[in-house]
């Protein structure tokens, strides 16, 4: 449903727990200018002023409340204890709810029926209640009766809450406001009302963010300047001091809050903020691949060098072998009689192998435990259920995003289908097709039409070219021969010379005479019909063809009557051309309306999966609230079992320990085995078969093997060959001084310096840790280079999605602001001609608005800042004068008040608006201020605006003679909450209605408390 107040204007408004605001309903003259004052405990301020107009406001869905966004601000309306009486908070409670309600009848209506009389007579102009009713009347809280609902008036309510939804709305045809006695009971009475009209959006009421298109149609029906008391954003007040004194800046943003601007600015400014993000991104991803690509040139190289000190590596520890080979080749006569200690020491080795094997056997025992499988089994139910949970959130998601896509479709099929005007698809078919055989019938009429005029401009041709060519052309596409009768004529040889007889011959009847044969001569009658004046030569004698329509001799008659016959012809042209036309706009609408059908289909559609995706996700909520206690417990039980699990792997620790123990004693009584003889610890023949990783006969062999120049190498010499490669390997691998080596390899290498002996020593154990460095580091070192090698991919791969979002940023930029500026020029166009009529109108000599086109701001955060400049003529054929010349100060007054004006009238849309203004006339001259409000009422009347305006106590006098309605606020004391009921003098051409909303505001109140309401 939208658009539900239509046409109908505000006549009547109360409010309910609305800061100190009574809770009397208002009665409103629409149309005209509507003061309100106030009468506070020591001067105007304090009744509640600013607070009644913002009111209204919210009511009439001034876009400044920002509806879209659940409209907050409006709750700060409610009735506040402790701003409303400073030691009332003690006594009176805070209100978390109240009401708006608003009723809103027909322009023009005055068919009410008022409530019984009251006992005493009624004199003009004042109104005089002093009693409620008849006893006995039953208070249904209706104001008045309204026999035709449908087209009568409809009252709106607002209820506003201090939490969210902060704006619900209903409403009702007819008048329903809340009545009773005393302020109290109007408030109880008026949540009974709530309770009693229905939902206005089926199981649940519209809310804010609807308000302005169920209400109004999205139509502008309120513009406002407010406080800062009751407004969260402040625009210029354009009445608020003197004009010159206020920028063009400054003028601009007056004028977009009054016609709606100040959104699309802010789209613009976010659209500049988007495109300068993307090219900030855009920077960094070039930065960061510059980064990364001179980063990975220097791990390159360092893997590179890596890769050399592997070489280097593998040659030292070749050359460290063949010292090994050759040592064990020198050593292996020897080796055979030093077998014979070996037994004692084998047995303790043996027996500490059996005190490991014990060892192991326990380990073993420990680790049988079925502890191992339960918990693996309580990790796989824990996971099973965290993986269950995660698909239903994951389900979840995915229902969510399904909902959220078929929403947003809605709205542009929403749109779409309003062009179907109630038709289905086959009607809105049916519909085209008769359209397009109407425009194929208008466009055969126009073919006939053209072939007409064609027919009628090459008569008009042959008229003009020479003597009977019309008739010689008709004859001969009617198939009689014929033949013209100068073109038949000879003249004498001898005859020439006399007086020219030919010359004689020219004009009628001979130029447009044809001989023709006597048998045909009927035939040719009938054929020259429409060409009155053909004369025909037969044998039969000579006959003339029709009548004249005027003279019909010589060439000219001829032309005239072809122009005649053209003119008729391209009149019928036009018209069937303009069938033409109307038959192809029929063809668009019909082709619209069944485009809007087919859009109602599809909405079903969508309607109908969205209903699914609301059961699915109701289904996903409540299973993951079942699994959710599951999950806990199996969380519980695992980490049981995992406390269980660390305390038997600490016993598992301990028995290690003792095993290794064991092994460094077997250890140690191997090293006894190479004591036991002065021979063997000389010539360590183990060590040295250990080292070579064989048996003599294979070093024998290896060394066998060696190119003839090193054969003959000794042990030494191998040994000086691998030290130097060993040394080149390890600068290659750790280059910087500084670089930081492995632990292990950091204590080999400080164990070696001393002696040859202990560098001989730990060659083998420093060889093996580099080369264990070295192989570590090689799959990381290939990783890396795959890494770099995919990241220069990725970077570069980002860096040009980056530049291509920045790019198409920068176009929807351009595009937006080009939209925008020619929405802004459309807009203050509109302006300045309102600007210019009312002007015309109200004693001035036309006046414009300036307003070039500025640069966008390069700076992403700025506002994008206009400049309107208001021009006037001073005297009637001058030129315009800018507005902040010197000039006098009613002449600036009345400037600023037409202004205004403009730009509420620019932003109505051609319905009914209401002006709201706060602080009226705060800067007109005491001299003055009488004619600027007067103009405010003679605009509002004439253009149908109901201008509301608050004001303070100095502009009272002057606003009371020139308003349509005066209203007056009152709170006697600080130490009343509310206010008393307000004086209204209103001025409305439908006196019952006024009486009957008197006798309402009355009812119920007791005799001794009279309320005058003066009409």
């Amino acid at each position: 449903m939208e658009n539900v107040v239509g046409d109908r204007v505000l006549i009547a408004v109360q409010a309910v727990n609305i800061s100190r605001l009574s809770t009397h309903p208002v009665p409103t003259v629409p149309g005209t200018l509507i003061v309100v004052a106030g009468a506070g405990p020591k001067d105007s301020n304090g009744a509640g002023k600013s607070s009644f107009i913002a009111s209204i406001t919210a009511l009439l869905g001034d876009e400044q409340w920002r509806f879209a966004s659940g409209a907050k601000a409006v709750s700060e309306l409610l009735f506040n204890a402790e701003l409303a009486s400073g030691a009332g908070a003690r006594q009176w409670a805070s209100a978390d709810h109240g009401y708006i309600v608003g009723v809103f009848g027909p322009p023009g209506m005055d068919s009410f029926a008022p409530p019984p009389a009251p006992p005493e007579p009624v004199a003009a102009p004042a109104l005089t209640l002093t009693e409620a009713g008849e006893e006995g009347e039953q208070d249904s809280g209706e104001l008045f009766e309204v026999p035709d609902t449908s087209g009568g008036a409809i009252t709106v309510w607002l209820k506003v809450n201090q939490e969210a939804p902060h704006l619900e709305i209903r409403w009702r045809e007819g008048v329903h406001l809340a009545a009773s006695p005393s302020e109290a009971e109007r408030v109880a009475r008026a949540d009974e009302i709530w309770a009693s009209l229905p939902r206005s959006a089926g199981k649940r009421d519209v809310v804010a963010r609807d308000l302005t298109k169920v209400l109004y149609g999205d139509r502008v029906r309120c513009v406002s300047f407010l406080s800062t008391s009751v407004r969260s954003k402040v625009a210029t007040n354009l009445l608020s001091q003197p004009l010159n004194e206020i920028s063009p800046e400054r003028v601009f943003e007056a004028i977009a809050a009054l016609t709606g601007l100040d959104a699309e600015l802010e789209q613009e400014r976010e659209a500049r903020r988007d495109e300068h993000a993307k090219r900030v991104r855009a920077a960094q991803a070039a930065d960061r691949l510059a980064e990364f690509e001179v980063e990975s040139k220097a791990l390159l190289g360092t893997f590179d060098r890596r890769d050399q000190a592997r070489v280097r590596l593998a040659e030292a520890l070749r050359c460290w072998r063949g010292r090994q080979a050759r040592k064990l080749a020198d050593a292996a006569a020897k080796d055979e009689l030093l077998a014979a200690d070996l037994g004692r020491h084998r047995a303790a080795g043996e027996s500490a192998a059996e005190e490991i094997a014990l060892v192991k056997a326990e380990i073993a025992t420990l680790r049988e435990d079925t502890l191992d499988r339960q918990v693996s089994q309580a990790r796989k139910e824990l996971a099973a259920l965290q993986a269950r949970t995660t698909k239903l959130d994951a389900d979840r998601a995915v229902a969510e995003n399904s909902a959220d896509e078929l929403r947003a479709a809605i709205p542009a099929l929403e749109e779409t289908r309003r062009f179907a005007d109630g038709r289905d698809v086959p009607a809105a078919e049916a519909e085209l097709r008769q359209a397009g055989l109407r425009l194929n019938e208008a466009l055969k009429a126009l073919g006939v039409a053209d072939q007409e005029v064609s027919s009628a401009r090459a008569a008009l041709d042959d008229a003009e070219g020479g003597p009977a060519a019309a008739q010689l052309d008709a004859l001969s596409a009617a198939g009689v021969g014929a033949t013209g009768l100068l073109d038949a004529l000879d003249v004498a040889e001898q005859a020439r010379d006399a007086a020219l007889p030919g010359a004689r011959l020219r004009g009628w009847p001979h130029e447009h005479a044809v001989i023709v044969d006597a048998a045909r001569l009927g035939e040719a009658a009938r054929a020259l019909a429409d060409l009155p004046g053909s004369v025909l030569v037969s044998a039969a004698g000579v006959s003339v063809v029709g009548a004249f329509d005027g003279v019909a001799t010589g060439r000219e008659a001829r032309i005239k009557a072809a122009g005649q016959r053209l003119n008729r012809a391209e009149d019928a042209q036009e018209s069937a051309a303009e069938v033409v036309r109307e038959a192809e706009e029929a063809v668009a609408e019909a082709q619209r309306r069944l485009e809007g059908a087919r859009a109602g289909v599809r909405l079903a559609e969508l309607e109908a999966r969205l209903a699914e995706r609301r059961d699915r996700l109701v289904g996903l909520n409540a299973a993951i609230e079942e699994l959710a206690p599951k999950v806990a417990e199996a969380e519980r039980q695992a980490g049981a079992l995992d406390f269980r699990a660390r305390t038997r792997d600490m016993e598992i620790e301990r028995l290690d320990g003792r095993r290794q123990r064991h092994e460094s004693e077997r250890a140690q009584a191997r090293e006894q085995e190479a004591k036991v003889t002065a021979e063997r610890e000389a010539l360590r023949l183990d060590a040295l078969a250990a080292d070579w990783g064989g048996t003599v006969e294979t070093a024998r062999e290896w060394i066998a093997a060696l190119p003839e120049e090193e054969r003959p190498r000794a042990a030494e010499e191998w040994w000086r060959v691998a030290e130097r490669h060993f040394d080149q390997a390890l600068r290659d691998t750790f280059p910087e001084e500084d670089a930081e080596i492995p632990e292990e390899l950091a204590f080999l290498l400080s164990e070696r310096g001393g002696s040859t002996a202990r560098e001989q020593a730990t060659f083998a154990a420093v060889c093996g840790s580099l080369a264990s460095y070295l192989r570590g580091q090689e799959e990381y070192e290939k990783h890396q280079r795959r890494q770099i090698e995919a990241q220069v991919v990725t970077r570069q791969r980002d860096l040009a999605a980056a530049a291509r979002g920045a790019e198409e940023a920068a176009q929807s930029t351009a595009v937006h602001r080009a939209a925008l500026t020619a929405a802004i020029k459309a807009r203050l166009t509109r302006v300045a001609e309102e600007f210019e009529k009312l002007d015309t109108s109200y004693g001035g000599y036309g006046a414009t608005l300036e307003f070039p086109v500025p640069p966008a701001p390069a700076d992403p955060e700025q506002r994008w800042q206009w400049r309107v400049t208001p021009k006037w003529r001073r005297g009637e054929g001058q030129g315009f004068v800018p507005y902040n010349r010197r000039a006098n100060t009613a002449l600036m007054d009345e400037k600023a008040v037409k202004l205004v004006c403009a730009a509420a009238i620019a932003s109505s849309g051609g319905g009914h608006l209401c002006l709201v203004l706060d602080e009226l006339g705060r800067n007109l001259g005491k001299e003055h201020r009488r004619e600027a409000v007067a103009l405010f009422r003679r605009i509002g009347e004439t253009y149908g605006i109901t201008v509301i305006g608050a004001l303070q106590d100095d502009m009272e006098p002057y606003a009371i003679d020139a308003c349509g309605q005066y209203v007056k606020l009152r709170r006697s004391s600080d130490a009343m909450p509310y206010n008393e009921p307000p004086v209204i003098v209103g001025h409305d051409q439908h006196a019952e209605r006024v009486r009957a909303l008197a006798a309402y505001v009355d009812r119920g109140q007791p005799v001794s408390r009279p309320v005058e309401l003066p009409v």
